[in-house]
């Protein structure tokens, strides 16, 4: 009856990074699960190192759903999604049309306690950390793919990284530091 969550089953067959050879394939719901990972270290150094008071709960969650509408629209890749401002209008108009007819899927009780992390305001300090961990994610994801020896990913690496220094977030910065370098380091370097 409801397909909510046979949907959200879903996000582990749609592939990632569509445009360009991938060592390693990565799908969405490992793409959901890594930012939720880093979004909630993003909210807790916020919160503990610059005395902030963001909603851990509410940026994992937001951050584990961010993706959600992909399941019924696929994956568009990044250059293509924000070619132009009307590519870039129709794709989240397509979005969200998409994650309106996920909400649809959940019983009429369940839909005002998803609505708020697969509609989100964007204006939230919440949010914004959400989309902070996802160019995170996509900057590990080229540094992963970079030490595993494909060189496709160099560029890529190069303009989300300047992305991530030009947002000026502490947050950020401070990840960048003091977690990023570990990226780059065999399992016997991390021991």
């Amino acid at each position: 009856m409801y397909k909510f969550f046979a949907f959200i089953n879903r996000m582990k067959y749609i592939k990632r990074w569509s445009l360009m050879r991938s060592v390693r394939e990565e799908n969405i719901m490992e793409h959901s699960q890594q930012v939720a990972v880093i979004a909630h270290a993003l909210a807790l150094i916020s919160n503990k190192i610059y005395s902030n008071n963001i909603s851990v709960e509410k940026v994992v969650l937001l951050a584990q759903y961010h993706e959600v509408g992909e399941v019924i629209t696929g994956d568009l890749p990044t250059p293509i999604k924000y070619f132009n401002p009307e590519i870039k209008s129709a794709y989240k108009d397509l979005e969200k049309g998409a994650c309106e007819k996920l909400i649809q899927m959940l019983p009429e009780n369940l839909r005002s306690e998803y609505i708020d992390y697969v509609m989100p305001d964007e204006t939230t300090e919440e949010y914004k950390l959400v989309k902070c961990a996802d160019r995170l994610a996509a900057y590990l994801k080229c540094v992963e793919e970079i030490r595993a020896g494909n060189s496709e990913f160099k560029k890529a690496k190069t303009t989300i990284g300047a992305e991530l220094k030009n947002l000026k977030r502490v947050e950020v910065d401070y990840y960048l530091k003091e977690f990023a370098p570990a990226y780059d380091l065999t399992l016997d370097e991390l021991d």
